[in-house]
């Protein structure tokens, strides 16, 4: 689990999202309202509407485009699958199995303190055995 979080509130910009992806290289974001977590977006959700480099289009104009058509409530995924933080290891990984997800955040109550995803769990395993 990741416990240093990157993540953007539910009223910023798409182009935040997108500009924090191209600079972390992480791939899914948490959007919080407050500590609260409400939604998810991944780099596939900004994909599925970002058109720029299919046409060459320069990063200022793709970012315009996609602040002035969409908003983040728009593109992000309401009410993600979430574990607690005291579930044990198994739980985050029977979701992850059976989501069409890569990343799950961890709550303590309704509190955002982390995220897991697919790739923590091989490392994981990588460890273990």
């Amino acid at each position: 689990m990741s416990s240093h979080l990157i993540t953007v509130h539910h009223g910023d910009p798409v182009s935040k999202v997108r500009q924090l992806i191209r600079d972390t290289g992480v791939h899914h974001i948490p959007v919080v309202n407050g500590d609260e977590l409400v939604g998810m977006v991944s780099w596939t959700d900004v994909l599925r509407v970002s058109f720029g480099d299919a046409f060459h289009t320069d990063e200022r104009t793709v970012d315009a485009t996609l602040d002035h058509t969409m908003k983040l409530e728009e593109l992000m995924k309401n009410d993600p699958v979430s574990i607690q933080q005291t579930e044990p290891i198994r739980a985050a990984a029977e979701q992850l199995a059976k989501g069409d997800f890569h990343s799950l955040p961890v709550l303590d109550g309704k509190k955002l303190v982390g995220i897991v995803t697919s790739t923590d769990l091989i490392r994981y395993l990588l460890e273990q055995y």
